[in-house]
């Protein structure tokens, strides 16, 4: 369901089954996002990144307004791991392996926050543009929920949050 918050108001939009099944390719949900939202600026945080803190969406927003020269922006995360793509490491050099912590600065998108203008979304058939600008957001943060553990992990981090908060638990 997409939501829209216009001059106060709120006007939702549920998705066509199609947009919501697995045959719909993310370019094409993505498309379709732009096509159907009358915004000017698009804002995608969905529900599967529950850990976003709503001052890291206002600085997301903030930030992709005032800095000029970036089609989106987006958050991402550190990856700091031994890659390899079809049987080749990708972001090191095996027989001169660095500890973890020299690896080279990668991210990855964890889809927490990403903002966007309603033309290129709907230009690039992606929330991702051509030129991003990134922010990097805590570990907890980045929860993207994909799967059955991740969704346990997100339970999990929940119960415990909640708990302190109550103070049950130091």
């Amino acid at each position: 369901m997409l939501i829209n918050v216009i001059g106060g108001g709120v006007k939702t939009h549920r998705r066509e089954e199609y947009y919501a099944s697995s045959q719909c390719s993310g370019s094409e949900f993505f498309r379709h996002l732009g096509e159907v939202t009358d915004t000017d600026i698009f804002v995608y945080c969905p529900c599967t990144s529950p850990f976003i803190k709503s001052e890291t969406i206002s600085q997301c927003i903030n930030q992709f307004l005032t800095a000029p020269g970036y089609d989106c922006l987006a958050t991402v995360s550190n990856v700091k791991e031994f890659l390899w793509l079809e049987g080749k490491p990708i972001n090191y050099d095996p027989v001169n392996a660095p500890n973890s912590q020299d690896l080279p600065n990668v991210v990855a998108l964890n889809f927490g926050v990403t903002v966007v203008r309603k033309e290129d979304l709907i230009k690039n058939s992606n929330i991702i543009g051509k030129n991003p600008q990134f922010v990097i957001t805590s570990d907890i943060e980045a929860i993207d929920i994909d799967t059955p553990l991740d969704f346990y992990i997100a339970e999990q981090l929940y119960k415990k949050t909640e708990i302190e908060k109550k103070g049950l638990l130091e």
